[in-house]
């Protein structure tokens, strides 16, 4: 009944939500700045239910909600008393993102992190691809040049939202550490993938000639990944800004404090590259 709910699933949107034990103690002042957060991340609001004793939930909504529903609310997320629910409702990548975010500011702010704790894990089965509100297309959501997994192929042309794709992150404590994928090495899968991204045969000699005449010549399967050691280095150190890690921080105005950079350029070199 609750009309911002039910407006978004009508327009093809989600209602998610994460339940978080002993929150009920946050005070309005603490919800609304998570609240802000979210709005500066893009998100469209943030809906709280706090769990009483009697496991029943209150919130600035429920007269929009009748007993059945807050309890189904209740029962989906396993709230307990002294608990709180922490609900959006936008579209399903916006929404994850925002309880996604909202999970890592609550763990923070409750002290519910184990700073000891070294926890590694993978990431699969990315979208191949995602739709783009800006431009009103499908786009790849990695990049054009990555592999989907061969038992989603039959699905291509028909769903191409449903085909997963062969890449992977590798996170360590929430943080992603690096990430790559499995490429393409066929001509004719690679076509098939330009096609669904509105690239015509034209544009894709035009601008890929180079590979694809290479997939001509057998080009071997291949992959790699991507580490920024910085980011490893930081959490072993127990530090919290990547820049306390990187060898040659900036400042904000782009300035390098060790190397001084940028300096001032010599105007003979000036001269020979015909610059004023």
């Amino acid at each position: 009944e609750f009309k911002v709910f039910r407006d978004t699933i009508a327009g093809g949107g989600v209602v998610k939500a994460i339940c978080v034990p002993g929150a009920a103690k946050l005070t309005r002042k603490e919800t609304d700045q998570l609240a802000a957060h979210l709005q500066g991340i893009g998100g469209k609001g943030l809906v709280t239910f706090k769990v009483d004793e009697n496991r029943a939930l209150t919130s600035s909504v429920s007269k929009y909600l009748d007993p059945t529903a807050l309890s189904a609310i209740a029962d989906a997320t396993q709230a307990r008393a002294g608990d709180m629910i922490f609900a959006v409702a936008d579209s399903d990548l916006m929404a994850s993102t925002c309880l996604s975010t909202l999970r890592s500011l609550l763990a923070s702010m409750m002290g519910l992190i184990d700073k000891s704790a070294l926890k590694l894990l993978w990431v699969v089965d990315f979208p191949l691809f995602e739709w783009s509100e800006t431009d009103k297309a499908i786009v790849a959501r990695h990049h054009a040049f990555t592999s989907p997994k061969s038992e989603d192929l039959e699905f291509l042309e028909a769903r191409p939202l449903d085909v997963r794709a062969r890449a992977y992150d590798l996170v360590l404590n929430g943080v992603e550490l690096g990430g790559g994928s499995i490429r393409i090495h066929r001509q004719d899968l690679q076509q098939r993938i330009f096609r669904i991204l509105g690239i015509s045969e034209a544009e894709a000699r035009d601008k890929f000639t180079f590979l694809l005449e290479a997939f001509q010549y057998g080009a071997p399967p291949h992959g790699g990944i991507a580490l920024g050691l910085d980011r490893l280095v930081m959490l072993l150190c127990g530090l919290d800004s990547i820049r306390d890690t990187i060898a040659f921080p900036k400042t904000a105005k782009a300035q390098c404090l060790m190397t001084n950079a940028p300096s001032p350029v010599d105007e003979r070199l000036r001269k020979d590259l015909h610059l004023k």
